[in-house]
Formats: structure tokens, C-alpha cells, sequence
């Protein structure tokens, strides 16, 4: 390895060894930072963002190991690092690699059984219901939650330790040539190969391509389980994994005779009972589980356990266990104005350290509480594991510690915690809490699944009626950078969260955004620039609708006025006069090009520039116009007319300031259609909610919001009877009726009902019938698998919002718009 010393610290060039390093985290995201003096920084460099930008900050918090990329190593960075005495760095030609090949070196120390699953869906189940399975007996590590990436992979692989006894990693792959890397991470000894589907299709020359590329994982294994009835998959296998592996064992299983187990199903009405005949005997075992996908995932679980060993009567003692896989992190609203975090599925340190970093990202309040249980089955001494999360807990800056479990209690003392409290289980926790004394505060509720903590959730929630919309905010960031794509990384970006975040909810938005960097916010009126500062925004924010009663409310919370007329900006000159004060906010001009809405007109910029050129105090931080009609072709020339307008007024206010300004003319659409137009900065509105406005590239958005109620009721109508007010619907033949507690309070807009409107139950779509009501609609679940309590859909990738807009001659935004606030939002993470 060849040390090149630059003034005290140093620098590793061009290594092709592994990299020495001392560190316990890799880390690869400078937002998760959590103990500097024990991590290694890897910079990568990707579409959207550039970890080498954060190099110094995080020297700055006290990490000493990074490793960079030759290609970003440019003189400002080269000079930066030449100025610290005690840092190592090594520079690399990929920092992903360097970070695949330290971890694939600390995976060869480790000789125990490694599972490696592969498959376009289910991959995340079936690893979940394995390391419960499998838990007692077993020291388990397994990848946390969908960790399954070129990075993800390596930071998994990266916990195994000598205490465990068997170890499940799931790999996924968007690309060709990308498996080979993770086969040397994570050189399992067992496989399963759950399925093949259209996901990532698009990376790949043909299905058969996919196959092979999830294939290479497998080069090595002994063992491989896979449904013999994916009949692509099975020749894959023949043909081209079994010439470079010819001692694999093979399992397959389906309805096929000639398969190693042949597995049908039975259902009933509370059960399925799933037969198998074939290797391992005859066997019939019982399950919950109804659907299909639930099904084929649990098989693969019970042919692993079959192989590893397990009994079948200690299999289906185990698998009656099971229930659902929540893999979501929720955001809801609490009690006593809290807002509680929901990880209630399982407990580990890393699913611990991935959710306190989703605490610290939220805004909304101050206080932070943790709700924790016992964490069981990790192989470390307890004094040293809690030891651990005592000091996560303590570099989070956690208030408030809440402990449950008996190994916990034990622990207490080391927790340097300004107030703690301790029980013995859940039980006790819901029986002598003090409920009243958690207020204003974060509340993250975190435990294993034994300790049924969702009883806790329950408890802190605030109760809301039966509909609620679900924020994704994974679609949401996958929203943002499909724009930040579009525009590139040299033009900032600016969010519009007015009118409630599009329906969304404002500060959980802010936070999110915030987080990932985008450069200003943008809402209609103060008070809701206010309310995101109190939230603890403190990015940039522009305030579209701005009057002078409200200029003291910009000064205080740091607000940036648009100034769209001559009597605003003779109000703004006569206000920062009076005020004299140096921390005066910046202003936005706005130019009316063609919308004929707000904004300077031509002949207003003469004066304009007199008034800038005489008021020397005025700040200007950007200067933007609004296009009409972007979303459409026909309005194409027109679009040019207003940018050739808007250049010329912007280019006269810059040079009359003597400094250059942010101009800005796109929004949402012009980002899709006019990318030569993108000048400093583009405003990102309804897009980022997953409503592409042009319709030509809606596929590449993903839904954010999905509406959902419940049936109230169902009521069994003959034909010839009416339902709702003024008897509008008429039942033309024998019907079950279903009532839904939602109404047009709710958002749910009255023009939906009478058939016009369609809503997703069970997987049937069901038409509305008779009057949207208030607070209710019906519908007619004839068709429909259906019982009272069940889940409706209004809106989601089910039934799209631009479908239902459409139904009723209006535009997704009247209807993200409309929901009312009664409807409580629910934000998660996958």
C-alpha cells in the first residue's frame, strides 16, 4: 500500500488493498451520523447527490477515516484535506466498491450457515419470518428492513459478528453486473429464490437476463430453494447455474409432480391447511394466512426450516406465530399534542439506530421520548449492548427514556438520561404510566414483537374516526428525485408546501424535504411560513401572499416576501425605512409575463429599477415568473413568448442591481417539458405529491397519498328500494349495500356519488350509490368480499387520483386540497 503524507494526515492513493480501518460504523449517508470518533466515511458520489460535499462538515464533528473518490478528489477538496494533522484518508476509484470490499473481507472471517435470498417480491418477508423462526436456538443477524442494495447489502453484511449462529441477507439487484459484487459481500452457503416479476424490468436486455444476473448470488451455495412452478427461473437453473456450481443441492417445490415437494393448498374460512409430499415425507401443517403471495412466502420459509433441521411439529408450533410484516416506520398524531413514531415490529441496534435517525429528522417538537423494549437474541452481554444504546440514546439527545423488560431495568444505571422511567412489561407500562406527564413530544415507540407494543401505540394515538390518508414518504423523496434528475445538479430547488402541503400536512413535509436539502420552501401566507418555523424549519421560505399588516411576522420568523405590485413594494421600502434593522428579509420579484395573475408588468420596470436603485437596502434573493399554460403543447409558443419576456426583465433588474440573482420560471410541468428552461432554480409543487401534470411521464412518479376509510355497515336491499337523500339511488337489482364513514366534510366531493364515483374494496372496484352525505357514502358491494370493519380505498395506486378528477371534470389539486383536516394523516417509511 503506497502513504502519500500531506502535512500531518494521510493520504492513501489508488489503493487496490483492503482498507484498514479501526472504525465499528461505516458510514455512508452524513445525516446518520451518530459516533464520529468510531466511523469511516465513504463519499459517493451519485445522479443526485455528492457525499465529498459533506467531507468537511463531518471533520468538522469529529470523524477521522474517509474515503473519497480520485475523480471528486478536486483542488478545493485536495486543499481542504491537506490542511488537516490527524485525519486518514484513502482515495479509491468507487467508494461503493471500497465499501463492498472492506466488508467482503470482514465476511470471510465468519464460517456459519448464511442465507441469501433473491426474487422480485416476497424477499422482505421471507427474511423477517426466518429470523423469527429461526430465533430460538439461533443467534440471528438479518438484514434490517429492505437493506437489499448495492450499499445496503454491505452495511448489513457488516453486522455479523462471532456471537451469531446463522445469518439472513436478502440482495436485490436494477441492473446487470451488480450481483457479482454482492455475491463476494455476502458468499451465502443456502439460497431461495422467491419469485420473478416485472420489478426493474427496464435494467435488463430480457427476463431471462434478470434471472441469470439474481442467479450469480448462487454460484457458491450448497443448498438452493426455489418454486418449481416459475418454469423460467427452473431452466435458468439447469442451464446456467448448474454448470459453475454441479454439487448444488437443489429444493424445489410447487404443483409440478416431477418437483422435490409437491405443495397444495386448502382453504377454509379462518385457516389454510398446506400439504406437502415429496423429500421431506408427507406433511400437512396449518396457517392463518389466506392469500396467495403470504402463502408462497410462508412455503419457502417452511422448506428452509424442513432443510435446516426443524421438526414439523415445532414448525407449526412456530409458524402459528406469525402475523403480518409491518415493515413501515409511521408518523401519526398523538395525544397531548405528541406526535409518536410507530416501529413496533422488532428490535435491534441497527433497526434502533435506523429509527432514532428518523426521529432526529423530524421537526415538529423539541422533546424527544423513547419507548423501548428489552432487545432480545443479539448475542452481546447485556452490559455491553445497553452500554451501546445508552450512548446512541445519550448522542441523540434523547429527554425522556421510557424502558420496558426486564433486562432493561437491570440496566438502568447506564443511562445518563434526564428523566427515565422503568417496567417490568407492557402490561405495567399501560397500567401505571403516567400518560398526562408526555406532552409536546416526539414519542418513539420501539420494540420486539413479544412485547406487543402496538397495545402502546394504541394508547398514544389520537383517536380518530375511520378515514385517514397515508403519506408515503419514501414516494415522496423517490418523487423529489425524479425531478432533481430532470434539472440536474447545478439549479437549486424550490418546494411549494401551501395550502397544507397540498392536503399532505406542512411541517411533516418541511421536515422531509429539510432533511434531503432542497434549497427554499414556498407557501401562500404567513401564518403558514409561521407554522413551519415553530416546527423547526429553518429552511429559506417564500411567501407568495404577502400585506403589510403581516411585514412584522416576516422580520420575526425570517420570512421572504414575494413583491408583485407597486404599492406592495412602496409599502416594503416605507416598512424597512422605519425599521432600520440589518436582519430585514429578502424579497422575490415577481413578473407577470402572460398569467395576467400577480406580478410587475413591462411598463412597471422602469420604476421599478429606480425604485431598487434608490433603495440600495431592498434585497433581492431571486426574481421569477409563472408560465401558463406548461402543461400543454398547444400553448407551446406562447411558453417561449413568456420566457424571452421574462429574460429580458430579469437580465434589466440584475444589471440595475450590480449583482446576480436567482431567476425562476418552471414549475411541476415546465420541469417535464421545458428542462432548457431551467435557469438557477425550478418550483416543484404537485409533482413531488406524485401527480405529473403534462401526463406524459406519470409512470415514472409513484403515489404518495392513498385516502382510506372503513364499512360502517352493510345493509341487504331488494330491488325497486332507494338509498341516501332524495331517494337518487335506486337499486335495480338485489344488493348488498355498504355505508362508509366518509363524506364531502372528509374531502370526498359530492359530484363522486351515483355511480360516478368508484371506490377499492377487497380488491373490487364498487361503485357509489345514491348522495354523497356529509360524514358517509354508500356504495354497492354486491360484487364484492366484504365485512363490516373492512378497509376501503378512495384513492391510491389502486384507483388513481387523476382517474377520480377526472370522473368529476376537475384537477387532483381540488382534491389533495379539499381533504379536511378532520381526517388525521398518517406519514410512513418503508
Amino acid at each position: 500500500m503506497r502513504f502519500a503524507n500531506f502535512i500531518g494526515m494521510i493520504l492513501t492513493e489508488n489503493t487496490t488493498a483492503s482498507i484498514q480501518t479501526k472504525a465499528d460504523y461505516l458510514l455512508t449517508d452524513s445525516r446518520q451520523l451518530t459516533f464520529p470518533e468510531k466511523s469511516i466515511f465513504f463519499a459517493i458520489r451519485g445522479e443526485r447527490h455528492d457525499g465529498h460535499q459533506f467531507i468537511k462538515t463531518l471533520y468538522q464533528k469529529g470523524v477521522r477515516e474517509f474515503v473519497v473518490e480520485e475523480n471528486s478528489l478536486n483542488e478545493t477538496l485536495r486543499a481542504e484535506i491537506n490542511s488537516w494533522k490527524d485525519a486518514t484518508v484513502w482515495t479509491v476509484f468507487s467508494s461503493i466498491r471500497a465499501l463492498q470490499k472492506i466488508v467482503a473481507e470482514h465476511r470471510s472471517h465468519f464460517s456459519l450457515p448464511v442465507l441469501g435470498i433473491v426474487g422480485s417480491n416476497g424477499k422482505t418477508i421471507v427474511k423477517e419470518w426466518l429470523a423469527q423462526l429461526t430465533a430460538p436456538g439461533q443467534r440471528v443477524v438479518a438484514s434490517p428492513k429492505s437493506y437489499n442494495s448495492q450499499i445496503g447489502v454491505p452495511l448489513s453484511v457488516w453486522n455479523l459478528k462471532k456471537e451469531h449462529t446463522l445469518a439472513i441477507f436478502e440482495a436485490g439487484v436494477s441492473r446487470a453486473h451488480e450481483m457479482e459484487y454482492l455475491q463476494t459481500v455476502i458468499r451465502p452457503t443456502i439460497g431461495i429464490f422467491t419469485n420473478i416479476g416485472s420489478a426493474h424490468d427496464d435494467g435488463f436486455r430480457s427476463r431471462k437476463q434478470k434471472i441469470t444476473e439474481k442467479l450469480r448470488l448462487f454460484t457458491k451455495v450448497k443448498t438452493l430453494i426455489y418454486c418449481k412452478d416459475y418454469t423460467e427461473v427452473d431452466e435458468e437453473i439447469k442451464l446456467i447455474l448448474r454448470p459453475v456450481n454441479p454439487f448444488l443441492k437443489t429444493i424445489s417445490w410447487g404443483s409440478h409432480s416431477d418437483a422435490d415437494v409437491n405443495v397444495s393448498y386448502e382453504a377454509y374460512q379462518n385457516k389454510t391447511i398446506i400439504k406437502l409430499n415429496g423429500i421431506f415425507g408427507n406433511l400437512q401443517l396449518e396457517t392463518g394466512f389466506r392469500d396467495n403471495a403470504s402463502l408462497e412466502n410462508l412455503t419457502h420459509c417452511i422448506l428452509f426450516l424442513l432443510d435446516f433441521g426443524l421438526t414439523a411439529s415445532v414448525i407449526q408450533e412456530r409458524i402459528l406465530t406469525l402475523r403480518p410484516v409491518s415493515m413501515r416506520l409511521e408518523l401519526k398524531e398523538g395525544i397531548n399534542n405528541c406526535y409518536v413514531i410507530d416501529d413496533t415490529y422488532n428490535n435491534d441496534l441497527q433497526g434502533l439506530t435506523m429509527a432514532l435517525n428518523f426521529l432526529s429528522q423530524q421537526e415538529q417538537r423539541s422533546h424527544r421520548t423513547v419507548i423501548l423494549s428489552d432487545v432480545l437474541q443479539s448475542g452481546q452481554a447485556p452490559t455491553e449492548l445497553y452500554g451501546i444504546i445508552a450512548q446512541l440514546l445519550f448522542e441523540k439527545k434523547i429527554n425522556r427514556l421510557v424502558g420496558i423488560g426486564p433486562e432493561l431495568s437491570r440496566q438502568l444505571k447506564q443511562f445518563n438520561i434526564a428523566e427515565t422511567n422503568f417496567y417490568e412489561d407492557t402490561e405495567a407500562f399501560l397500567k401505571e404510566f403516567p400518560f398526562n406527564s408526555l406532552t409536546n413530544s416526539l414519542v418513539l415507540v420501539k420494540g420486539a414483537r413479544t412485547f406487543s407494543f402496538e397495545k402502546i401505540v394504541h394508547r398514544l394515538q389520537q383517536k380518530v374516526h375511520g378515514t385517514v390518508l397515508e403519506i408515503n414518504l419514501d414516494a415522496l423523496t423517490h418523487n423529489l428525485n425524479f425531478y432533481r434528475t430532470k434539472i440536474g445538479s447545478e439549479t437549486k430547488i424550490m418546494v411549494m408546501v401551501k395550502a397544507f402541503a397540498y392536503g399532505s400536512g406542512s411541517s411533516e413535509v418541511a421536515s422531509l424535504l429539510q432533511y434531503h436539502r432542497v434549497d427554499y420552501l414556498g407557501v401562500a401566507y404567513a401564518d403558514e411560513g409561521v407554522s413551519l418555523r415553530q416546527s423547526g424549519i429553518t429552511l429559506p421560505i417564500m411567501v407568495m401572499n404577502s400585506t403589510a399588516p403581516t411585514f412584522d411576522t416576516l422580520l420575526q420568523y425570517q420570512l421572504e416576501p414575494e413583491i408583485y405590485s407597486r404599492r406592495m413594494l412602496t409599502d416594503w421600502i416605507e416598512y424597512i425605512k422605519l425599521k432600520n434593522n440589518s436582519e430585514i428579509p429578502a424579497v422575490h420579484l415577481k413578473l407577470d409575463t402572460g398569467m395576467h395573475r400577480l406580478g410587475f408588468v413591462e411598463d412597471d420596470y422602469e420604476w421599478l429599477c429606480e425604485q431598487l436603485t434608490v433603495n440600495p437596502s431592498i434585497k433581492v434573493s431571486t426574481i421569477f415568473s409563472h408560465l401558463v399554460g406548461a402543461d400543454d403543447g398547444i400553448h407551446n409558443n406562447f411558453s417561449h413568448l413568456q420566457y424571452g419576456r421574462f429574460i429580458k426583465g430579469a437580465v434589466r433588474i440584475e444589471e440595475t442591481l450590480g449583482y446576480p440573482v436567482t431567476k425562476h420560471i418552471l414549475n411541476s410541468a415546465g420541469i417535464v417539458r421545458f428542462p432548457e428552461f431551467r435557469l438557477d432554480m425550478v418550483r416543484l409543487g404537485i409533482g413531488l405529491y406524485g401527480v405529473e401534470a403534462t401526463g406524459q411521464q406519470q409512470h415514472f412518479l409513484q403515489s404518495v397519498g392513498t385516502l382510506k376509510t372503513v364499512v360502517s355497515q352493510i345493509k341487504y336491499l331488494s330491488a325497486g328500494e332507494t338509498v341516501g337523500y332524495s331517494r337518487r339511488g335506486i337499486v335495480d337489482h338485489d344488493s348488498a349495500i355498504a355505508t362508509l364513514a366518509i363524506g364531502y366534510a372528509d374531502g370526498y366531493d359530492r359530484g363522486l356519488g351515483n355511480g360516478v364515483g368508484q371506490v377499492y374494496v377487497n380488491g373490487t372496484l364498487c361503485p357509489t350509490i345514491g348522495n354523497v352525505c356529509m360524514d358517509m357514502t354508500m356504495i354497492d358491494v354486491t360484487n364484492a368480499e366484504v365485512e363490516e370493519g373492512d378497509e376501503v380505498i378512495i384513492f391510491g395506486s389502486e384507483v388513481p387520483i387523476t382517474d377520480l378528477a377526472k370522473r368529476i371534470g376537475t384537477i387532483p389539486y381540488e382534491l389533495l386540497t379539499g381533504i379536511g383536516e378532520r381526517v388525521k394523516r398518517v406519514f410512513f417509511k418503508e
